[in-house]
């Protein structure tokens, strides 16, 4: 954030893109305290910590981000000023995504075991030597074949499994030749969802059949929010055979039927990243008088992020399904929702195109107006109260449960 107040009045931009580092900024500008116009003159702000956050959600852009506005002031500067302002401003902070708080010095103990990010990232730095941070080439290898870059540097990565990279190291072996980094169904023992690893939050099951399971999603958008997780560790649901497609539509319409009796419908979206590790099928109740303005969402914000969905509608789940099948190649990542009525909503990200790995939630926080709930760490519930969720959400849904 910018936040600046010398010219006294309120003023909001678009986010803009930044030359030197990956993140957009936001600019606001405050009012006199006590103005006559009654202009806004303090604003609450409700960051979240870089530490916490993956280089994915750093270096994500929002659907309506700008170009920098001091790019025009760059161009029409003398090379002379500009060489002297890139040396004099350049700040570690835009090489270095933690510990941003306070202005991180060449002296501090244990910097030089710290990764430039800037290097993993790109393979280049423009501080060089200057950089007080270490050019790691084996780190670097590990991040293009997909390793979380937080994995890398900590050890560990606090996004769990809404991060989209990987949390163990790769051998040159582990990725075909025709793959992107990450896009390959290695068990991982640091996966989330794997019922073997240890890193399973086992409490968080609701029921288990042969090949898939019902979850419940961690810091849930809404009450009965959950995740139909295949058992086998595959990149995506439309990986699995045509067998496993029975007990997947079958969670499928026990969820419809039991948001049903609740007066409310249920969307379905997953995101299938070819960096993706262990798939999940989110589905979200929303009330029943919400469900006619699902798809319009959704198109409107992809009319934000600058593509069309396409749109096609089918009689039951299944042939829905059989479809999607047929557009998974595992050579692209693809967004799709099935919404109410049997529509189902398509979209194909190109390759070096950024795409939001939240898209499917936020779209549905915001047709909700429950925005502060996008981000699923503003809804953590600790390990009782994750229990008690489950519980109550198992007692209800008894009578619908498939394996039961």
């Amino acid at each position: 954030y910018h936040i600046a107040g010398t010219k006294g009045i309120y003023y909001t931009r678009e986010p803009y893109s930044n030359v030197d580092a990956v993140h957009v900024t936001r600019f606001i500008g405050l009012a006199s305290v006590g103005n006559k116009d009654k202009q806004k003159f303090i604003h609450a702000l409700s960051p979240t910590p870089a530490s916490t956050m993956s280089s994915t959600e750093i270096a994500m852009k929002t659907t309506n981000s700008t170009l920098s506005p001091y790019t025009l002031m760059e161009k029409s500067t003398s090379p002379k000023d500009v060489s002297k302002r890139s040396g004099d401003v350049m700040s570690d902070d835009q090489y270095w995504r933690y510990d941003v708080s306070q202005k991180r010095r060449r002296h501090d103990a244990g910097e030089g075991e710290k990764i430039c990010f800037k290097f993993v990232s790109s393979g280049s730095c423009p501080r060089g030597e200057k950089c007080n941070f270490r050019h790691d080439g084996d780190a670097r290898e590990q991040y293009k074949r997909g390793v979380c870059f937080d994995f890398l540097n900590k050890g560990k990565c606090e996004r769990g499994p809404d991060c989209s990279f990987k949390h163990s190291l790769q051998n040159e072996g582990d990725m075909p030749p025709s793959r992107r980094p990450g896009s390959e169904n290695t068990r991982s023992k640091e996966c989330w969802f794997c019922l073997s690893s240890p890193n399973v939050e086992s409490h968080l099951i609701i029921s288990i059949g042969e090949n898939y399971y019902l979850a419940l999603a961690k810091g849930p958008l809404v009450e009965d929010h959950v995740l139909i997780v295949p058992v086998e560790h595959m990149p995506s649901t439309l990986s699995l055979s045509s067998e496993s497609e029975v007990e997947l539509c079958r969670f499928q319409n026990s969820l419809q039927r039991y948001c049903k009796s609740q007066g409310k419908e249920v969307i379905f979206f997953e995101w299938v990243s070819i960096r993706g590790t262990h798939a999940n099928l989110q589905a979200i109740p929303i009330p029943s008088s919400k469900a006619v303005m699902v798809e319009k969402a959704f198109n409107l914000a992809a009319q934000k992020m600058g593509f069309k969905f396409v749109s096609k509608s089918f009689d039951s789940i299944s042939d829905g399904r059989k479809f999607l099948k047929t557009q998974a190649d595992g050579e692209s990542s693809l967004f799709y929702a099935e919404i109410p009525g049997g529509t189902i909503l398509l979209h194909r990200v190109e390759e070096k195109v950024r795409f939001p790995a939240q898209f499917g939630r936020e779209v549905l926080a915001g047709l909700l107006n429950m925005a502060d709930n996008a981000d699923w760490r503003n809804r953590k519930h600790n390990k009782e109260e994750e229990m008690k969720i489950v519980e109550d959400f198992k007692s209800r849904f008894q009578e619908y449960d498939p394996n039961c």
